[in-house]
């Protein structure tokens, strides 16, 4: 079974997020939406689209999104049967969060590394 096949987002807390997505928009020219982060689009060497997004967002410091960790990030790490690798973490005796959450953006399941990170899985949806 293979478990992480690539980064599905980065996301992270901010003291003043409004000021900081600014910054990021101005500086460094990042497309920031309205729900405070971009999306990246997936492309070849020769630039040609290809199927798959990189999340990346910014989080108001008292957002409880990251909980129960008390890290000021989390990494979203996309995989091919998240069923498949739950079930797999949890015999290995690792600290996989309980919930499993599906949507039109896909399976999402939650694992908490043993420094207290929450780390996101998220399986795409079909085609993605």
């Amino acid at each position: 079974m293979k478990r992480v096949t690539g980064i599905g987002g980065i996301f992270f807390k901010a003291k003043d997020a409004p000021s900081l997505r600014a910054w990021y928009k101005l500086h460094l020219g990042i497309d920031v939406q309205v729900w405070g982060g971009a999306a990246f689009d997936w492309s070849d060497p020769e630039g040609k689209p290809v199927r798959g997004t990189t999340a990346w967002c910014i989080n108001p410091q008292e957002s409880d999104h990251f909980a129960p960790s008390s890290a000021p990030f989390m990494v979203n790490y996309r995989v091919e049967d998240l069923q498949a690798l739950v079930k797999a973490l949890k015999e290995e005796g690792c600290n996989v969060l309980e919930k499993i959450e599906e949507s039109e953006y896909g399976v999402f399941g939650w694992v908490i590394d043993p420094e207290g990170n929450k780390i996101e899985l998220w399986q795409p949806p079909q085609g993605q």
